[in-house]
């Protein structure tokens, strides 16, 4: 089986500079949303037809996909010409990438049907009780499919037809290629209708979709939001389900590929992204923000952001860090509030409690960053790297100029500004000497100054 998906419209209801498939729900693009459920279903080739601002949508478009340009917006039957050489002997599963809503379940029962019947094509169905702009399924009296007819195109009688077609279907491939070289645009719009192509097949099944929901086109942002609000439902069941707690949904943002195992807490206003996995036992938010992460078991994160970051058993952030992609948190370690870190490696029990900046380090086991502290990486060209051992104590508001090196056991006072390495078990000042001039404000007083 091949999938194609159609994704070549303009979308004008959108009001957008933007191509209509490139906007997200749950964080990510309608179309790749589409093409990861594709991707579920073990397809030999995945094709998309694109049209307008093709460059654009390119970008955003995973490698391993094919790609074909319908170049003039002259119907879904047209849409699928474009993309002929994809087509083969193979059947051909048509999905659309502003309908990201289906599953993986309704596609593969809709697929057995089709390879169980040895049907020409399987067209996905629903029963609706206002069918109005949905194109109608026309069946004789036993039951068997005669047509679709678009609502535009129905008749009196065929207006309370509830039965409609969704638009997902799947083909014999030679069939497709038959059917495609038959149809015309001979209707109101002038468009050639991929929904014609069925009637000059033998041997047509239907197969009855459940959740209509599963079927929502997106064209505005008002069902953009419907969208985002009902995947974000399914995903939110599933976690709760498998032993997730979430305090409260409808403040809870969660992508669909996220794991979290049993036992974790997700506090309100807390927004979960991308290919995250989160361990047992976890606490994570409130107002906590996390993308692309690996967390292990035990971790609480609070009223933080984690982008890129591997995160280990036992650790914690928060509240008010801020984790940049590279970062790697060991067993143990304690990230405290306002302090940030980036492309930096922090090991067992060491801890950075207050107010520091941490970018391109490697810190070793049972070390204390003491607040205010900053490794100074950048000299306005060049990023460089910062190396600190274990049992190290950094006093606080200390400024460590990379490259540098520091070695274990090393004690640096507080108000330090460290440019030269540091051997083991050195105390290393590098502040200027502390003068007192004894009664200096008095004599200036006296003097009117």
């Amino acid at each position: 089986m091949r999938v194609l998906i159609l994704a070549a419209g303009l979308g004008k209801r959108m009001k957008s500079k933007y191509p209509k498939v490139m906007h997200k729900i749950m964080n990510k693009e309608l179309v790749n949303l589409v093409i990861e459920t594709a991707k579920k279903l073990n397809p030999s080739k995945i094709g998309v037809i694109l049209g307008y601002k093709s460059e654009l949508v390119e970008k955003i478009l995973p490698t391993d996909v094919e790609i074909y340009y319908q170049d003039k917006q002259l119907g879904t039957g047209h849409a699928v010409m474009s993309a002929k050489e994809f087509l083969n002997d193979e059947d051909i599963l048509i999905l659309y990438g502003d309908t990201p809503l289906i599953t993986e379940t309704t596609l593969k029962n809709l697929i057995n049907k089709h390879k169980e019947t040895h049907a020409d094509a399987t067209i996905l169905t629903a029963i609706l009780d206002n069918p109005s702009g949905y194109g109608r399924i026309i069946k004789d009296k036993d039951g068997n499919f005669i047509d679709i007819v678009e609502d535009a195109d129905t008749n009196n009688e065929q207006k309370n037809i509830k039965e409609i077609n969704t638009g997902f279907v799947i083909f014999k491939g030679s069939k497709l290629l038959f059917g495609l070289d038959k149809i015309k645009p001979n209707n109101k719009q002038g468009e050639y209708y991929l929904t014609d192509v069925p009637k000059h097949l033998d041997y047509v099944e239907t197969y009855l979709l459940e959740d209509h929901s599963e079927v929502l086109g997106i064209n505005n942002r008002i069902q953009l939001a419907e969208a985002e609000k009902i995947m974000r439902k399914r995903v939110l069941n599933k976690l709760m389900i498998n032993g997730v707690t979430i305090i409260d949904p409808e403040t809870t943002y969660i992508s669909p590929n996220v794991e979290i195992k049993q036992d974790t807490i997700i506090h309100p206003m807390t927004f979960i992204f991308g290919d995250t996995t989160i361990g047992e036992d976890c606490e994570i938010g409130p107002m906590t923000k996390i993308n692309n992460c690996k967390i292990g078991n035990n971790v609480k994160i609070i009223r933080s952001e984690c982008e890129e970051a591997t995160i280990e058993n036992n650790a914690s952030v928060g509240p008010f860090s801020r984790l940049r992609t590279g970062t790697v948190l060991k067993e143990n370690v304690k990230i405290g509030n306002f302090v940030e870190t980036k492309k930096s490696i922090i090991n067992k029990n060491t801890k950075a409690q207050h107010l520091s900046y941490l970018g391109d380090a490697t810190i070793g086991e049972n070390t204390n960053i003491g607040a205010g502290t900053i490794t100074c990486n950048y000299d306005g060209k060049n990023k460089h790297k910062t190396f600190i051992g274990n049992r190290v104590f950094v006093g606080s508001n200390s400024s460590l100029v990379a490259p540098l090196k520091i070695e274990d056991d090393v004690l640096i006072g507080a108000g330090s500004t460290i440019t030269n390495d540091i051997p083991k078990g050195s105390l290393a000042l590098g502040r200027a000497r502390q003068i007192n001039k004894e009664n200096w404000v008095y004599q200036k007083r006296e003097k009117g100054e």
